[in-house]
C-alpha cells in the first residue's frame, strides 16, 4: 500500500497516457471494493475456519501483486493486481485486528488497536518514502516494487512460522464475561458476548459504520489524486514521497496515544473531534501552497485520522461482545472500506467535472456532517450516562 501511494498514480499518465482523474483512480476503486468484500468475509470465516488459516490465504493472494505491478503491460492489469491486493489487505488486516482484540480483552481494546494501526501505518509511511526515493533514482518501475515483494514474502513466512490461532482466548473471554461492562467506553446495555439487537444498539453501530465510511472516503483524494496534484505543482518525486509518507507516519504514531486514551475517556469525543480536524485539513489543501505548508497540512490530517481510526474499531468491539465480535468487525470494515470505493468514484468524477479544490471542499463538508451524526448517535462514556 505504501509503495502505491507514492508511485502508482503517476504511472497513469507517464507510462499509460491516461489523463482522466476518474480512469486514473479506477485502480483504487478496484482495490477498495475487493478489500471491503474481503473484510466482510474475514469476519464471518474467522469463526468458521480459524484466524491463522485466513492469514495464510491472505498472504497467498498478496505475493503475486508486486510482480504484476512491476510488469503490467496495460492499466487493466494494474486494476487486476489491485483486486488481489484488496483481498490480501481485507483478509489479513481484519484477521489480525480480530486476533489482537481476542488476546487483549475488553479493558485494553483501544490500546491494542492503537498498536496494530501504528505498526501498519508506520510500515505504509516507510514504504511510501522509500518508494519515492527509489522511483527518483531508478524510475517508477520496477525498483520501488521490490519493497512490496519483500513485505509480501515476509508476511507469509512470519504467519507460517509464528502465528497461532486465538479461538481459545475467545472461549475464555465468553465464559468469564459479566453482564455489566467495566470499560468506561462500553455501552450501557446488552449482554456481553451477544450481538445487540435492540434499536438503540443498532443506532450506535450505524453511527460507527457511517463514520468509518466517511473517514476512508478521503483516501480517494489522498491516495489517488494528491500525488498527481503535487507533481503538477512542480514538486519532485522525493518531496512527493515525503508528503505521502508523512501522513500515514503521523497517523500511525499518534495511535499509540489515541487508542489507550479512548479506553480511559470514552470513544465518542475522539471520533467527533477527529472527523472535524480532518475536515479542517482538507480545507487547508485548498488554501495553503508550497511544500512546507503542505507538510503541516498532512500532519493535521494524520492527527485527525489517528483520533478516529483505532477508536472506531474499538467502539465496534465494545458494542458487539466476544461471541459476535468477528462478524461485527467484518461488517464495520465492509462499511469503512466501501468509503474507499465511494471516495474514489466521487473524487474522480468531481475533479473531472469541477476541479481539485472544489472536490476537497465538498468532501470536507461530508466530514462535518458525519461528525454531527456521530455526536448525536454514538454512546457517551459511562460516567456521563450515570448522571
Amino acid at each position: 500500500m505504501g509503495v502505491e501511494r507514492s508511485v502508482l498514480p503517476l504511472l497513469a499518465a507517464s507510462e499509460f497516457g491516461i489523463v482522466s482523474a476518474t480512469v486514473t483512480i479506477s485502480f483504487l476503486v478496484a482495490f477498495c471494493f475487493a478489500k471491503a468484500v474481503a473484510n466482510f468475509l474475514a469476519g464471518d470465516l474467522a469463526g468458521r475456519i480459524g484466524r491463522r488459516r485466513i492469514l495464510l490465504v491472505a498472504w497467498g493472494f498478496g505475493i503475486p501483486v508486486p510482480l504484476l505491478l512491476m510488469w503490467a503491460p496495460s492499466w487493466g492489469w494494474i486494476g487486476f493486481a489491485n483486486v488481489l491486493l484488496g483481498i490480501n489487505q481485507g483478509l489479513a488486516w481484519s484477521t489480525t485486528q480480530i486476533m489482537k482484540m481476542d488476546l487483549a480483552g475488553p479493558k485494553q481494546r483501544g490500546l491494542v488497536m492503537g498498536l496494530n494501526e501504528c505498526a501498519g501505518y508506520l510500515a505504509v509511511a516507510t514504504a511510501a518514502l522509500g518508494a519515492g526515493y527509489l522511483a527518483a533514482t531508478y524510475g517508477p518501475r520496477p525498483a520501488p516494487y521490490f519493497i512490496a515483494l519483500g513485505a509480501a514474502v515476509l508476511g507469509f513466512g512470519v504467519t507460517l512460522a509464528a502465528a497461532r490461532d486465538t479461538a481459545a482466548h475467545v472461549e475464555l473471554e465468553g465464559a468469564s464475561a459479566t453482564a455489566v461492562p467495566s470499560n468506561p467506553a462500553d455501552p450501557p446495555s446488552g449482554s456481553v458476548g451477544q450481538f445487540p439487537q435492540d434499536r438503540l444498539a443498532r443506532a450506535h453501530l450505524w453511527a460507527a459504520n457511517q463514520a468509518g465510511l466517511v473517514n476512508n472516503l478521503k483516501e480517494g483524494v489522498v491516495w489517488g489524486l494528491l500525488p498527481i496534484y503535487f507533481a503538477g505543482q512542480d514538486l519532485d518525486l522525493r518531496q512527493i514521497g515525503w508528503l505521502t509518507g508523512m501522513y500515514p507516519a503521523v497517523w500511525g504514531l499518534m495511535q499509540l496515544g489515541t487508542g489507550p486514551l479512548s479506553d480511559r475517556i470514552g470513544r465518542r469525543s475522539l471520533i467527533v473531534g477527529g472527523l472535524l480536524l480532518q475536515a479542517l485539513a482538507l480545507v487547508g489543501f485548498t488554501t495553503l501552497h508550497g511544500f512546507a505548508q503542505w507538510i503541516a497540512t498532512v500532519v493535521t490530517l494524520g492527527i485527525g485520522t489517528a483520533l478516529v481510526y483505532p477508536t472506531l474499531i474499538a467502539q465496534v468491539g465494545d458494542l458487539a461482545g466476544s461471541a459476535s465480535r468477528a462478524s461485527a468487525v467484518g461488517r464495520y470494515r465492509l462499511w469503512r472500506d466501501m468509503g474507499y470505493v465511494v471516495g474514489g468514484l466521487l473524487a474522480g468524477l468531481l475533479t473531472d467535472w469541477l476541479d481539485f479544490r472544489a472536490t476537497l471542499l465538498i468532501i470536507a463538508l461530508l466530514f462535518v456532517g458525519s461528525g454531527i451524526v456521530a455526536r448525536v448517535f454514538l454512546p457517551p462514556p459511562a460516567p456521563a450516562r450515570a448522571i
